[in-house]
């Protein structure tokens, strides 16, 4: 199959990609800058949130896997937040834009868990409905530019991201460094849910959705045993061999981050029922295996 991404070079479409290639499908990747950083793919220059010539060489493909988007790790100024929403918003609309309509076209365009809000304790499959914050208004509006690919004939499918672990980038990336310098601990009262997905089942995800055609709309990429931020921390370090008692104030997290803080504070207890009802089998189902092998890869 021929699979183009956007996002190609970044923390998981880094390792999406090569693992298309060894799938034996053929990957195309858009970059901005036109630099080619690794082989085995076909590469087009271009932003994705602007129309171009990039929106040419779509054609011919079968899949198309959009991972483009803003991190959202930063305060939320007025500008940051439309950055963070252009960059799917627009991305989005010019991929749909470009597909070629008909059966057998499928547009694999990522969203967030976020798209759910807060619920505290209750755990949220693919059908509970949207929140009312920031994020899930976006994750909201996201996913209404990507079906508009349906009503080309195309199969649309959307990963829901929970938060990912893999080797020196991402989430871990960042929190690795602060427990190794015994700065570690829970976020606030470290009771809010944490769902998370290893690196390594998010792109085993993919290729078993490539696999089945009958699965379609949103899909939880998320492992099926969420944890309290609190239990994340105190295996964190365990792991690491370091104490995970020093908790980030709350107030201090909203004084510093703003908007942004507020999220971290809070949670989603999600389960990725589409992915296990198929028959999914999860490489990294619980939180300890995830963090050893990444601590392990890592070099830590």
């Amino acid at each position: 199959m021929k699979i183009f991404v956007t996002g190609g070079t970044g923390f998981v479409g880094r390792s999406l990609a090569p693992a298309l290639v060894r799938s034996g499908h053929g990957v195309t990747i858009l970059t901005r800058t036109g630099k080619e950083e690794f082989t085995g793919v076909s590469w087009v220059k271009g932003d994705p949130t602007k129309k171009g010539r990039w929106q040419d060489a779509l054609s011919g493909h079968e899949a198309v896997i959009n991972l483009a988007g803003a991190s959202i790790f930063t305060r939320w100024t007025e500008e940051a937040k439309k950055i963070i929403r252009d960059s799917r918003i627009l991305t989005t609309r010019n991929i749909v834009e470009a597909l070629e309509g008909g059966r057998g076209k499928t547009l694999f365009s990522t969203s967030a868990i976020g798209y759910y809000g807060f619920h505290g304790d209750e755990a949220l499959s693919e059908e509970a409905p949207p929140g009312g914050d920031f994020l899930a208004l976006l994750a909201k509006d996201w996913e209404e530019e990507a079906k508009a690919a349906e009503r080309k004939g195309c199969r649309v499918v959307i990963p829901r991201f929970g938060i990912v672990l893999g080797e020196k980038r991402g989430a871990l990336g960042q929190m690795i460094p602060l427990f190794r310098k015994y700065l570690g601990g829970p976020l606030g009262s470290g009771k809010q849910w944490f769902s998370w997905i290893h690196l390594v089942d998010l792109v085993r995800a993919y290729l078993f959705l490539l696999d089945h055609p009958e699965i379609s709309g949103p899909v939880n990429f998320t492992a099926p045993h969420p944890v309290r931020n609190k239990e994340l921390s105190q295996w964190l370090g365990k792991i690491l061999g370091r104490p995970a008692f020093l908790p980030a104030p709350g107030f201090m997290l909203r004084l510093v981050l703003g908007e942004f803080g507020s999220i971290l504070l809070e949670g989603q207890k999600v389960v990725p029922q589409k992915l296990l009802r198929a028959g999914f089998e999860f490489q990294y189902p619980e939180i300890a295996q995830a963090l050893r092998q990444v601590v392990q890869a890592s070099g830590y």
